[in-house]
């Protein structure tokens, strides 16, 4: 049997859940999962995600025509994907490395459905900890004279070779023309509880306002700096005992789980994009 995933919104209106229901048992499939949302019950959208099986081979022209059909009965954005189909993810990274192994075990261990095609770094320091994964390891050096050449050269790397790029604690904010090549594709790990503190230095910003909280945000990039729809957050308590190393030692507990539950949530096809907000069905 292949799973199949369907993730969409809609306005809301009767009928969409038997349609869905009917299309699925008209292609043989049985649904295994299903969870929806309204976000008005008076009048507003409805959104969904649905995961089922098929026998084996899948007839995907009929799976496109049924979807299809759906689509435009109810002004659907409709996204398919097949759980069997692992992600191609690239990594990003600077040079602090508790992300980005958090990421490569997670992912040696089974826990994160991808594939790494390489990772992407504008340093070269933490090549030892990815070889030891046996992933290619790539240096893109950036000033700010050559930072557009540089991310062309990026692209280029990555053209047909990843769906997903993961920025763990790469200190560098991406043009607007190269988040244009994967919309809704790009997720960062920000390392406050957003939309507090943004840009850098957001433990010294926390430590000079005195915060009893600190937390960290993953969230799909945008052209606006870290203001893209919000994935997922967690926070910490601290106290005015604590430093600002004590808050980025006990920050960096945070961001790693928070990078890593975003990554699986998208990697699962779990997450909606809404109005420059998020839907997670986890």
């Amino acid at each position: 049997m292949a799973i199949v995933r369907l993730l969409f919104f809609c306005p809301d209106r009767p009928g969409i859940v038997a349609s869905i229901a009917q299309t699925i048992f008209t292609l043989g499939g049985n649904i295994i999962q299903s969870d929806q949302h309204t976000t008005d019950p008076g009048g507003g959208d409805f959104l969904m995600r649905v995961e089922f099986d098929l026998s084996e081979p899948i007839d995907r022209a009929a799976l496109a025509a049924g979807v299809d059909r759906l689509s435009h009965a109810f002004d659907m954005r409709v996204a398919v994907s097949f759980a069997a189909e692992k992600k191609r993810a690239a990594i990003f990274v600077s040079r602090l490395d508790h992300c980005l192994v958090e990421l490569l075990w997670r992912w040696k261990a089974g826990d994160l459905p991808m594939t790494i095609p390489l990772v992407v770094s504008n340093h070269p320091d933490l090549k030892p900890v990815v070889d030891g994964f046996g992933i290619p390891f790539v240096v893109f050096p950036i000033t700010p004279d050559t930072k557009r050449e540089q991310e062309e050269k990026m692209l280029r790397r990555l053209e047909g070779k990843a769906d997903l790029i993961i920025l763990a604690r790469y200190m560098q904010i991406l043009t607007g023309a190269f988040v244009a090549h994967y919309p809704a594709r790009i997720i960062n790990i920000h390392h406050s509880f957003l939309p507090a503190f943004v840009g850098g230095r957001p433990y010294e910003q926390a430590a000079q306002r005195g915060v009893k909280i600190i937390g960290a945000t993953a969230h799909y990039v945008t052209e606006n700096l870290d203001e893209g729809p919000i994935i997922e957050q967690d926070v910490a308590r601290v106290s005015h005992r604590d430093g600002v190393p004590d808050l980025i030692r006990k920050g960096k507990d945070i961001e790693k789980a928070v990078l890593a539950r975003a990554v699986r949530w998208h990697l699962e096809d779990r997450v909606l994009v809404y109005r420059n907000r998020t839907v997670v069905f986890a």
